[in-house]
């Protein structure tokens, strides 16, 4: 597949490890911005072919990680009223509240759904004109623009039945946080 299998290239990875080991003078220390970046590094064991001048730091995380707790036990309360169908993506399912997560919600008769796109919990909306359908918004500013679409579309089609629980984080406000501190050791993004 186009910008997937060239990536995974064992000849390509070992030259890049390569380059890098030859070209560190001086111990780094790099951010993650996200936890998708953390979860591939790990995952495809890139942290292990790294020399040890390159240290890898988790950095704000994904907003699903950052989303307060307060949001999640929100959305969890929504999606445990009966005239009510919770969607969201899937990664947020399993985020636990201060009490349970929205798996539990749905095991106990909750409707929550996984949806793909904001755009999926309107269409839910417009077949489901008796039920309230809340999309569970979550995600970097990059998000928003779709989460606004969502609303956007729903307004122009009349779905009063339609509403958004927002949590969008900035990753600016994020990165400034901590690259402002007297104490950051850290030398260099990755984003």
């Amino acid at each position: 597949m186009k910008y997937v299998d060239e990536y995974r290239d064992a000849e390509s990875v070992k030259l890049y490890a390569h380059r890098i080991v030859s070209t560190v003078t001086k111990p780094w220390r790099i951010m993650e911005v996200c936890g998708g970046q953390t979860h591939s590094i790990v995952r495809f064991g890139l942290d292990q072919l790294l020399p040890k001048e390159v240290e890898l730091i988790h950095g704000p995380g994904c907003p699903v990680c950052v989303t307060p707790i307060e949001t999640v036990d929100q959305s969890i309360r929504i999606a445990a009223m009966e005239e009510v169908i919770l969607c969201s993506f899937g990664d947020m399912i399993r985020v636990p509240g201060s009490k349970k997560d929205l798996f539990t919600v749905k095991a106990e008769g909750g409707d929550v759904r996984v949806v793909y796109s904001p755009l999926d919990a309107v269409e839910l909306a417009a077949r489901n004109p008796h039920k309230q359908v809340v999309f569970f918004a979550v995600g970097f500013e990059t998000t928003a623009p779709a989460n606004a679409m969502a609303v956007y579309v729903a307004r122009e089609r009349g779905l009063e039945n339609f509403s958004v629980l927002v949590s969008q984080v900035l990753v600016p406000t994020a990165l400034e946080m901590h690259l402002s501190s007297a104490d950051t050791r850290i030398n260099g993004i990755l984003a």
